[in-house]
């Protein structure tokens, strides 16, 4: 079987990297806008339609735009948003399918939003907690995320690619958001199940791709004063069953003492590692922002509501 995919949005970087994704997949037919078409709303929602699958890779606004084209009565084309837009939306389903419950429920949505990528390693490390009692749902919790620079989309990537030299600052980490209300907090708090969003610390480093979430424990503020090797056990029996989600042997720390932003880059893989002892205790996850963090993320989703193997074009 064939199936039709419109991808709204195909030269954005997140749209580039599913079109590459999907390229080689003889059960897709990628339907292509032709470009001077991609404005018109008349032919948008033709080929929406006329879709088994849409992804929307558009700015919040453009995407709602885009959902309301689709035809009353059309109970066969299904979204999947890589926008901020619904992503709280009690009517959208959220697409992290190793949180339990989450794979059914986006097996039978017709509206998925794809995870933001900070938010996913903070919600993959913090939901398992919360559920179980570990963290309080209104535990005040800090998130530290380092991000390659293509997370920042096609401006930034230019910013980074297209001088001969890049200036001091550019070649330093850099933290931003300095407003503390960046887009991926509300789905941070919401999914995790906390009652207050985090204090969030995202830092965009000189690299293209990769990414580390840490999210700081103290065990003498938590219920029952839970050991590194406790926290480990709670991660590791709820994602015992994940393909794409890895929770690496306790306090494995890379030859060096380094861990590197990159090493699941081009991959659908996330890796939560735990380290500590019994007065710190420190999680970090570890994935591609382009790849469980975006576009990998998305194909997965994708790959669950039309019944294939969920791992179908892509490399855990």
């Amino acid at each position: 079987m064939t199936f039709k995919v419109f991808i709204d949005g195909r030269h954005g970087t997140t749209g580039l990297k599913i079109d590459e994704r999907l390229a080689a997949r003889k059960d897709v037919e990628i339907l292509a806008i032709p470009e001077d078409k991609r404005k018109d709303p008349a032919v948008k929602a033709e080929y929406i339609n006329a879709a088994d699958i849409v992804f929307l890779c558009l700015p919040d606004a453009a995407s709602k735009e885009s959902v309301s084209l689709l035809a009353a009565g059309n109970t066969r084309t299904r979204f999947l948003d890589a926008s901020t837009a619904h992503r709280t939306n009690p009517d959208w389903v959220y697409g992290l399918p190793e949180l339990h419950g989450q794979r059914e429920k986006i097996r039978h949505s017709q509206r998925i939003a794809v995870p933001g990528c900070h938010a996913t390693g903070f919600i993959l490390q913090v939901t398992p907690l919360v559920a179980d009692g570990t963290l309080p749902a209104d535990h005040p919790l800090t998130c530290t995320s380092l991000t390659g620079y293509s997370g920042g989309g096609k401006e930034m990537i230019a910013d980074y690619e297209t001088h001969g030299s890049l200036g001091q600052d550019m070649l330093s980490p850099r933290i931003y958001a300095l407003g503390l209300g960046h887009k991926h907090l509300p789905e941070m708090a919401a999914i995790s199940g906390l009652t207050h969003r985090p204090l969030f610390s995202p830092v965009v480093g000189p690299f293209a791709q990769g990414m580390l979430v840490s999210v700081p424990l103290l065990p003498r503020l938590l219920p029952g004063k839970p050991s590194p090797q406790d926290i480990h056990t709670r991660l590791a029996a709820y994602y015992a069953n994940e393909a794409c989600v890895k929770v690496m042997p306790l306090g494995e720390v890379p030859a060096g003492g380094f861990l590197p932003a990159t090493a699941c880059n081009d991959t659908n893989r996330a890796e939560l590692f735990v380290f500590g002892h019994e007065e710190q205790i420190l999680l970090v996850a570890r994935f591609d922002n382009l790849g469980k963090g975006a576009s990998g993320a998305a194909i997965q989703c994708m790959n669950i509501a039309l019944g294939c193997d969920e791992l179908t074009g892509l490399q855990a």
